[in-house]
């Protein structure tokens, strides 16, 4: 087998852009029959919408936001145009969020990152993402066995019986978090069972330090990191280049000044936005609360889709002040109305027994109108006071924080 999944992976990036914004039209088309998204996208021809630019002036759904809008109008918000019937397993996740699986093979895009993982058809694999009504165990399981992969649906936990299932099968492949693996590992050395025949793991849904990578591979296995949710499946994931994560093939992905919907500048950290294509079930610019980062160039493994630095931490980062809630959409809304400024950075910290907002604002200009006008903003946009403190452009740090709460 080639070192690929197949030749999408490695067209001239313009190719790619050109294709996915190409099919965009006739998946909006397909979206406004949900009821929520014809209400939501009112007014916008399809057929305009293709390039970026124009993906840009589409509004954010926000992820955040499904569990209300899920709850108002069961199951999935009205944003899902087929009937329940038509779909393979239905699913709920925390908020609670109801996920519909498509029927069609690999629903979750998923075979190609365990590829690029090492993962082969004809592969063991031991799963122990969770089966119970969330979607993950589901998610590797469909994506295992679209690559060509046998399965062993384990679940998490118990592991007397997972070394008995390891054993028996001999499984080459892992699935599952990375602690639960260091969990098995662990007993298993304690225990004096076979688990060795375990070479290569796909893990996902928690923090992977470099600590726990190295005693990963000190054992033996080759872990790979993927990125993904519940609702779209696999976002991005690691190649054996190990230079970042390689955004999954038929899905656009933004990355957003948090609070906006505005694409930050090449390099920025900014919140993920997902649009993807599947006509059945399509998710238009869906913000997913996750922060990152673009990487320059084309992976040196061939792949030639846009990188991400990883996971970068969260873009919700409302807070409560003084007994009020402050959101990264004020902080926008002051960047806003004072277009001359770069970076913004509300720290909320304590003075004494009270809470403290400083906005700090990057800019090249020191003026006192400047500053006089902007905590007049500052307070006219959170209708709470706060200090203003002009620095440095390119002085604030480069993380996607607008809202940094130091208490």
């Amino acid at each position: 087998m080639t070192e690929h999944y197949d030749a999408l992976e490695t067209r001239e990036p313009a190719q790619r852009e050109t294709e996915l914004f190409s099919r965009l039209p006739d998946v909006l088309r397909k979206a406004l029959a949900a009821p929520a998204y014809a209400e939501r996208l009112q007014g916008i021809d399809p057929a305009a919408v293709t390039s970026r630019a124009a993906l840009a002036g589409l509004p954010i759904l926000r992820k955040s936001e499904l569990p209300a809008l899920h709850k108002a109008s069961p199951p999935f918000g009205g944003f899902v145009a087929g009937p329940l019937g038509s779909f393979g397993r239905l699913f709920t996740s925390p908020g609670p969020i109801f996920e519909p699986e498509p029927v069609h093979a690999d629903p979750w895009r998923g075979a190609r990152a365990l590829f690029a993982a090492g993962f082969r058809p004809g592969d063991v694999v031991l799963n122990t993402f969770s089966y119970h009504l969330t979607p993950g165990g589901f998610i590797f399981d469909a994506s295992a066995r679209a690559l060509g992969c046998a399965v062993i649906p384990a679940g998490p936990g118990n592991t007397e019986q997972q070394f008995e299932l390891i054993e028996a099968y001999r499984p080459v492949g892992y699935s599952g978090t990375p602690d639960f693996l260091k969990i098995l590992l662990d007993a298993a050395a304690s225990s004096g069972r076979d688990v060795s025949s375990i070479k290569r793991a796909m893990v996902s849904g928690a923090a992977f330090p470099k600590s726990l990578q190295d005693d990963v591979k000190s054992r033996g296995i080759d872990a790979y990191q993927a990125f993904g949710t519940a609702d779209l499946g696999l976002v991005a994931f690691e190649t054996p280049a190990r230079e970042g994560m390689v955004v999954n093939e038929d899905l656009i992905m933004e990355i957003v000044r948090p609070g906006t919907g505005n694409p930050v500048a090449p390099g920025d950290v900014g919140e993920i936005v997902v649009t993807s294509l599947d006509p059945r079930h399509p998710w238009i610019r869906l913000a997913l609360g996750d922060l990152t980062a673009a990487l320059p160039g084309a992976s040196p493994c061939g792949r030639t889709n846009m990188r991400i630095k990883g996971w970068m931490g969260r873009a919700d980062q409302t807070t409560k002040v003084k007994g009020m809630f402050v959101r990264p959409e004020q902080v926008a809304e002051i960047g806003k109305r004072h277009p001359e400024l770069g970076r913004l950075r509300l720290v909320v910290t304590r003075s004494g027994e009270s809470d403290l907002m400083t906005l700090k604002a990057e800019t090249a200009s020191t003026t006192g109108k400047l500053h006089d006008d902007l905590a007049a903003t500052l307070r006219a946009v959170t209708n709470l006071g706060g200090k203003v403190e002009l620095v440095a452009a390119g002085s604030l740090p480069n993380d996607g924080k607008v809202i940094a709460d130091e208490r």
